[in-house]
């Protein structure tokens, strides 16, 4: 199992659980595939190791069973997948220092939905929060609740909540994922102190992360379990989905989809459509319908992009 990638060098565990630096051979890195990486951290590979060699070939990747990706810009046509093969995605959130957006957290959630990869969202550095702060928090954790999402607040800092975190992570994958700054790093230092991650202070000027991961990089914990830890990312554009509409993404839309008037209906602005009237009642909450049309318009322009 791959555990870090460095550029074009990776490390791989093995079945006797020891580490081995491996590259890719040729004929990969000459496939013109579109990803920045052809082998992510979490893939299942086989790799050669001659005798004498420090460094293996890996000859082998096994299909992939979900992935999480994004583009590397909207209208870009390289994309980049960020972890392989994950059992759960932990998506870590701060209201502020520094303040993650809906939009942001639902471009993950939808990624998630579509590689059928469970999510549970993480309310971190509620020790710093105001009352105004922790009233609009739980705001969110009500729209993100009432579609099914498990929500759990918790501060990493003063290891609030760890009890559950280590049960959920407990003989799993877990990618942990977030803006840049909403503190990864000290959350998986709190779960396991013996791997001593780097952790930066963020900026006080603009109240934003400073990346301090730079690469993907699997761990293997005490208590059990694997974590997953990814740069901060500011922006997640989403690949092309054209497959099945967009609204399929979005549990709490595709459930009441069905009582629309027209079976192609975009929910935007069609006669008697089930979501527009959600909308109206507050049933559906509008950072979500605002995330879906932002998408939608995305979607949209990639499509003219490719033509």
């Amino acid at each position: 199992m791959v555990i870090k990638s460095t550029g074009n060098l990776y490390t791989v565990l093995t079945s006797e659980n020891k580490t081995v630096p491996c590259k890719i051979t040729g004929r990969y890195r000459l496939e013109g595939l579109k990803s920045t990486s052809p082998i992510v951290v979490g893939d299942r590979v086989q790799f050669e190791l001659a005798q004498g060699d420090q460094i293996g070939r890996i000859s082998e990747v096994q299909e992939r069973k979900n992935y999480i990706i994004r583009k590397s810009s909207n209208l870009s046509k390289t994309y980049q997948v960020i972890a392989a093969n994950i059992d759960q995605l932990m998506l870590i959130i701060t209201v502020e220092y520094p303040k993650t957006f809906p939009e942001f957290i639902d471009r993950y959630l939808v990624s998630a939905e579509a590689y059928d990869i469970p999510a549970i969202l993480y309310f971190n550095k509620i020790d710093l929060y105001n009352s105004a702060q922790k009233a609009y928090m739980n705001e969110l954790i009500k729209i993100y609740t009432d579609i099914g999402y498990p929500c759990f607040q918790i501060s990493a800092l003063e290891k609030t909540g760890l009890k559950q975190i280590k049960e959920t992570i407990k003989n799993k994958i877990s990618l942990i994922a977030g803006n840049s700054g909403v503190g990864k790093s000290t959350l998986i230092n709190a779960i396991d102190p013996t791997l001593d991650l780097t952790v930066r202070e963020i900026s006080d000027y603009h109240k934003k992360g400073k990346h301090t991961t730079t690469f993907v990089e699997m761990f293997q914990v005490a208590t059990g379990g694997y974590l997953i830890d990814s740069p901060g990312i500011k922006g997640f554009g989403l690949i092309d989905m054209e497959n099945e509409p967009l609204f399929h993404y979005f549990p709490e839309f595709f459930r009441l989809s069905e009582k629309c008037k027209y079976y192609n209906c975009l929910h935007v602005n069609e006669p008697e459509c089930a979501i527009q009237h959600a909308l109206e009642e507050g049933r559906i909450s509008t950072s979500r319908y605002a995330s879906y049309l932002s998408l939608l318009h995305e979607q949209k322009e990639a499509e003219k992009y490719r033509k």
